[in-house]
């Protein structure tokens, strides 16, 4: 599933300084569908689950897929989101000017890890133990308490107050903050959960 806007892992630090590629075929960068497929294949070979990759290209045909021509945006950020042995972790990477090579930047990496736990020296939860995905720095702020909302609000509501939050927030936007709309939208799914769960509209 693609995730846009760009959902950056809450702790995580943003690169300083940010290069040019030299992934793909001639050096000239990654194509996007090419390195989501490797992202995803590697996933799948590594066994995870409910994997979510959010990036601020829009998708194209809901989030099925990246659209043929995509704009580069202003946060060439990529962020993979995933489960592992039923335990959510996050990867993320800004370093490259593009989001294909941040995505492709995603894979090599998992690809290494695999490589590792070849080797039979740690486990897959070793590896990944310093990936958790983890909340908000600090005590941890409920749903509501995020999206300023009773905590009774219902789904139109919710919606509502998430699209004027990230119309103010949204890291593309001027004074646009990236943590804050993660946070934000983390706080919307989490939301929608309990709405599920206890069955209200």
């Amino acid at each position: 599933m693609l995730i846009y806007p760009l959902e950056w892992p809450i702790g995580w630090a943003r690169a300083r300084s940010h290069s040019h590629s030299k992934f793909g075929a001639g050096q000239r960068g990654a194509h996007l569908g090419t390195a989501r497929k490797f992202l995803e294949a590697e996933l799948e070979r590594l066994g995870a689950t409910d994997v979510k990759i959010s990036t601020n290209i829009r998708p194209a045909g809901g989030a099925a897929h990246f659209p043929q021509e995509a704009r580069e945006p202003g946060d060439h950020g990529a962020a993979v989101y995933f489960r592992i042995k039923n335990e959510q972790r996050a990867l993320a990477c800004d370093k490259w000017l593009r989001v294909a090579d941040n995505l492709h930047a995603l894979a090599l990496h998992i690809e290494a890890i695999r490589g590792q736990l070849r080797w039979g020296v740690g486990s897959v939860e070793q590896a990944f133990g310093g990936y958790k995905a983890l909340p908000a720095m600090g005590a941890r702020k409920l749903w509501y308490e995020v999206l300023a909302l009773p905590h009774t609000a219902n789904k139109a509501e919710i919606e509502r107050k998430r699209l004027e939050l990230l119309g103010r927030l949204h890291p593309d936007k001027p004074g646009g903050d990236a943590e804050l709309a993660a946070e934000i939208n983390a706080a919307y799914r989490e939301a929608l959960e309990v709405l599920k769960a206890e069955a209200r509209p």
